[in-house]
């Protein structure tokens, strides 16, 4: 009888057990030692029988989409000639991070379509949560960008130096006239026509912030629709550091036997992860793309079993954050979860996994700026996936050197490997999930997509077996992992590409 199974889930239970009993002796260094906050496993008898389930994963897990019907048509057959030259100037001021910054370009783009003017190189505002001041040109090739649209909308880098004036310490000094303060959420082309054109005609240009979710999705020509998604699928394109990281990043995911002797020589995480036993498809990974920063779970007003400790510093670092703004939820944390309105952990992301079918050999690349509760937080999904890499474990610290520090850059380089995996999850809804489900759409790649309120209410369920827990995951989410799903008013272009700027063929 070959006792090797058995064996080795008795070490994975002795492992995790260990790790239990560590996060409860020590805090996590993602807190401060005032808060004296204890995290271990919520979900323990689901997460013994992860541990236990068997080698060997659903043969259709890896299987790319299968043609749907739809394909990319952002080109005209007739487009429209660009106007001549003009003189007037569209200068935008973006906040949030990288993926609401990414939307915002594109709306940018758009709305200098509209006005016939000429868009200069957004400004990317310093993010107050992450406090980077990465720019335009450190993020995206601005060359690949202008050139890309040089049919569609006149780009410039810079105002000429008539205009060399109008620049954000400008506006934030005085109330100026050539400022757009007042542009509404979602605002129609036609705002746009009435409001910004006088200005355009009076002084040569304008500046409009705030601008982020500034531009209808609804009622707009289909060349804007389809030059917005042209903007956000092909002229957006990484600066070619962060592309030849993530190349090798890619590289070595899908190649496990990267870890040569040479390479380990400049690589901080050693180690040789291969399993010649592995039953699925040589090559194939998947990215989860973990939400859990502390930033996302004050936000929630959820409750994530650190007791009374962090429910006192989440709610302190609310108030710090955004001043009363955001307040505690009026619903219970049991009301919160059954609405699916808590992000999920990294253990609860972990047996969600599980119950897809992954099993303890899938390579799985870790997406996530910086996990609540640092590593005591992760062990458990570390537990169930052994084999999960990350940016830190792949790249050496040479490599990582000009993205370090930089929150804008890391989400590119994630962004980045999520485009090219075999499977992307997100483990709630934000902006990177619904860019990523957005642009996997248009290029017709698996895509799973929670079902938020079903898992939330699974999870409550304290007494439902790994069997049963495992059942209701398969069926809800049949429909789930990648199919086209038509854009409704109101619905973002950037997340529902079709039908705007997808063709049924």
């Amino acid at each position: 009888m070959n006792l090797y199974p058995n064996l080795r889930r008795g070490i994975l239970l002795s492992v995790l057990y260990v790790v239990v009993l560590l996060c409860n002796a020590s805090t996590s260094t993602s807190y401060s030692s005032s808060e004296a906050i204890t995290i271990k496993p919520r979900h323990l008898s689901l997460l013994k029988s992860a541990l236990q389930r068997p080698s060997g994963e659903q043969s259709d897990l890896w299987k790319p989409m299968t043609d749907q019907g739809w394909s990319p048509c952002i080109d005209l057959e007739d487009p429209p000639s660009l106007p001549d030259k003009t003189k007037s100037y569209i200068q935008v001021f973006l906040d949030g991070g990288l993926n609401q910054q990414r939307m915002g370009i594109c709306d940018a783009v758009a709305v200098a379509k509209i006005l016939n003017a000429t868009l200069v190189i957004p400004f990317l505002e310093i993010n107050p949560v992450w406090q980077d001041s990465s720019s335009f040109v450190d993020i995206f090739d601005v060359d690949h960008f202008i050139d890309a649209l040089k049919d569609d909308v006149r780009v410039v880098k810079e105002l000429p130096e008539d205009y060399s004036w109008s620049t954000r310490e400008y506006y934030a000094a005085a109330v100026r006239e050539t400022r757009v303060k007042t542009a509404p959420v979602h605002a129609s082309a036609q705002w746009y026509i009435e409001n910004v054109s006088p200005l355009l005609h009076s002084y040569g240009i304008a500046a409009i912030s705030p601008f982020s979710h500034r531009l209808s999705f609804d009622h707009l020509p289909g060349e804007i629709q389809r030059l917005r998604c042209k903007v956000n699928f092909q002229a957006l394109r990484f600066v070619p550091h962060i592309t030849s990281l993530g190349d090798a990043l890619v590289s070595r995911l899908r190649n496990p036997l990267w870890r040569s002797e040479k390479d380990r020589k400049s690589v901080d995480h050693l180690g040789d992860m291969t399993n010649p036993n592995s039953r699925h498809e040589p090559g194939k990974f998947a990215v989860l793309h973990l939400r859990f920063d502390k930033d996302m779970a004050a936000h929630s007003a959820c409750d994530f079993g650190g007791g009374k400790a962090e429910k006192l510093a989440l709610a302190k670092y609310r108030q710090m954050i955004w001043q009363g703004r955001v307040l505690n939820s009026q619903f219970t944390d049991e009301e919160l979860r059954s609405q699916g309105r808590c992000p999920l952990t990294p253990e609860e992301m972990g047996l969600l996994l599980a119950a897809f079918g992954f099993d303890n050999n899938t390579r799985l690349y870790l997406a996530s700026h910086k996990v609540y509760g640092g590593e005591a937080r992760i062990s458990a999904l570390r537990q169930v996936f052994p084999r999960m890499e990350d940016k830190r474990s792949l790249a050496s610290s040479e490599e990582r050197a000009r993205i370090k520090g930089k929150a804008s850059l890391l989400a590119a380089l994630d962004y980045y490997v999520s485009m090219h995996s075999d499977v992307f999850i997100s483990a709630s809804p934000g902006n990177m999930h619904n860019a990523l489900v957005g642009h996997r759409t248009f290029e017709n790649l698996k895509t799973i997509r929670p079902n938020m309120a079903l898992i939330g209410q699974l999870f409550l369920n304290k007494s439902i077996t790994w069997v049963d827990f495992q059942q209701a995951i398969g069926e809800g989410h049949v429909n789930r992992q990648g199919q086209i799903r038509l854009r409704k008013p109101k619905q973002s272009i950037y997340t529902y590409p079709a039908p705007d700027c997808m063709c049924h063929v």
